[in-house]
């Protein structure tokens, strides 16, 4: 092939020889890097070579540029790329496009096809100012000129295979790295990490202080501290102050690491895609954060731990940052918080006494009455009433009460019995219970046994077997380990019942009462009833015997004085 090979079908020349007038072709200069670190075909060089060729085919391109740094050409199409795209919505602005090669335009032939239908639909020039040919000039300004159509296709299928070779040669590399301990392969690394240099060569990870802090906090929020009386938060409330506080979301704290801006792309609707300037912190993703085990050091593979030939997980740090017993901790209190929506007793945000009113007539519980909006009744009452319908059955005597009634009685019968007493919180400190990990090595020992005999090779077949022994070594090894049991130790707070109950919330009231064991234990009403409580009608007691002991030392002292 020669030097400066153009196929082209002009109906105007490139450089003109007679004397007619012909307008000098606009061009637009278009780099593109997957790296941004990758010096060899760094933007200056792409910049200089389509300067180049520009300048000799009479091209001119002005101050015209499409420079689309850190984008894969594998992923993402000519007319996806920010400042390209933008370009080729608007052809009416120039009428050639030039690359430095033609990798730096398209890695697939699809993404070929579609760019030279654009070109030919649009009375384009395509450019490629270097190649294993020289300059290559591909005019689709005459769409009945079938060379460049043949030349784009061949160029296009080679630029196919070398980007299936690449991929072949990055996910064998990957491969070997993802059982290399303390290797990080690179790409964004678990939240919490960043990257660092080996001595010999290569990355790690160690923390990132930015982030442990953040990570820090949320454990300290969900566990909360007891000996000052302050109770830990659920995953909403906590991803809900982070974002009150600005915390950027581990997709953002990346972002920002690079230097790059928050925010993208995400899904929303079915076939819609949503471009959001930040990501939000959620409860999902604050409980999937703590329950991963990167938080111990380990390399993850499509959320499973990565093993050695000895079934030990992979280390992809040498400073991990949440030990064993510490991780199983945290997981045993998110459980803790777990709430089953389909239950009907789940705590609600305005009832204080679910869980404690009970109708005297069943022994059930009763639940809060709110009358309808759409309702005929003038009555805008709320009540607590007897739930044995909704479940079916039959009382024989269904009890009803005001809700404000009931409320003000089991609040003034509480302080009264437990007011004075001090409050005191019971931690939990953690040991260490092989049996989760055991547990989750069994699953993948399984897993792996469910494939026996499915190999062909003998090569397979001993491959399989090494596996298999790994984890059942493994398996082995967690079953020696002796189990540390939790202890428990009673701290004080210095606080009264009555102090606390002040402060509280609905919900943090209704937890003191359920701590207590308290049941309002209320009877059928009788006609007339209804200007104030009869208090004939209601019954409340405690029934944890620490609160009931407690209570009747209270009254007694309270009797003598």
């Amino acid at each position: 092939m020669a030097a400066n090979t153009q196929v082209s079908a002009a109906r105007e020349p490139l450089c003109p020889s007679s004397g007619m007038h012909t307008p000098q072709l606009r061009g637009v200069s278009a780099l593109r890097l997957s790296v941004l670190t990758d010096e060899t075909t760094s933007p200056e060089r792409q910049r200089e070579a389509n300067r180049g060729a520009a300048a000799s085919l009479g091209i001119d391109l002005a101050d015209r540029e499409a420079v689309d740094l850190g984008v894969s050409a594998s992923k993402t199409t000519p007319f996806e790329r920010p400042e390209l795209g933008a370009w080729l919505q608007r052809p009416d602005d120039f009428d050639a496009l030039i690359f430095w090669r033609f990798d730096r335009a398209v890695r697939s032939m699809d993404d070929m096809h579609e760019l030279a239908k654009w070109a030919r639909e649009n009375r384009k020039m395509i450019v490629l100012a270097e190649g294993p040919g020289g300059r290559l000039v591909l005019d689709f300004r005459n769409p009945l000129d079938p060379m460049a159509q043949l030349m784009v296709t061949l160029f296009a299928f080679a630029a196919q295979m070398e980007a299936q070779a690449i991929r072949e040669r990055v996910t064998s590399a990957q491969a070997a790295m993802r059982v290399m301990p303390l290797r990080w392969r690179g790409s964004r690394p678990p939240y919490g990490y960043m990257p660092a240099e080996l001595e010999g060569g290569g990355w790690t990870l160690t923390q990132d202080p930015e982030a442990v802090a953040v990570i820090e906090r949320i454990i300290r929020e969900l566990l909360g501290d007891l000996s000052n009386g302050v109770t830990g938060k659920s995953a909403a409330a906590i991803a809900k102050g982070l974002n009150e506080d600005g915390i950027p979301s581990p997709r953002d704290h990346w972002s920002l690491r690079q230097g790059r801006k928050t925010g993208g792309k995400t899904g929303g609707k079915a076939g819609e895609t949503v471009t959001r300037e930040r990501f939000a912190w959620r409860h999902s993703s604050i409980k999937e954060l703590l329950t991963s085990e990167r938080l111990l050091g380990w390399k993850t593979e499509n959320n499973k731990p990565v093993r050695d030939s000895a079934g030990n997980p992979v280390m992809a740090t040498a400073e991990p940052i949440l030990r064993r017993e510490e991780f199983d901790a945290i997981g045993a209190v998110l459980d803790g918080l777990s709430v089953d929506n389909k239950k009907p007793d789940r705590v609600d945000t305005v009832a204080l006494l679910l869980r404690v009113i009970l109708c005297e007539g069943c022994g059930e519980r009763m639940y809060l009455h709110r009358p309808s909006p759409n309702s005929k009744s003038t009555s805008k009452t709320e009540t607590y009433k007897c739930g044995s319908h909704t479940r079916g059955r039959k009382c024989a005597s269904p009890a009803i009460i005001k809700r404000e009634w009931a409320d003000e009685y089991a609040e003034r019968e509480f302080l009264r019995m437990l007011g004075a007493l001090e409050i005191t919180h019971t931690r939990t400190v953690p040991g260490y219970d092989p049996q989760p990990e055991i547990d989750a090595t069994l699953a993948e020992y399984e897993e792996h046994q469910a494939q026996q005999g499915r190999q062909k090779s003998s090569a397979a077949k001993a491959a399989w077997q090494r596996r298999a022994d790994a984890l059942d070594a493994r398996l082995a090894e967690l079953e020696d380990r002796p189990k540390v049991e939790p202890r428990r130790e009673e701290i004080r707070t210095g606080k009264r019942y009555t102090d606390v109950w002040r402060g509280a919330d609905v919900t943090a009231k209704r937890e003191m009462l359920v701590e207590a064991g308290a049941i309002l234990t209320v009877k059928r009403g009788t006609r007339g009833g209804w200007r104030k409580l009869d208090e004939s009608r209601v019954i409340f007691d405690v029934r944890d015997p620490f609160f009931a002991d407690a209570a009747s030392e209270l009254t007694a002292m309270a009797t003598i004085v």
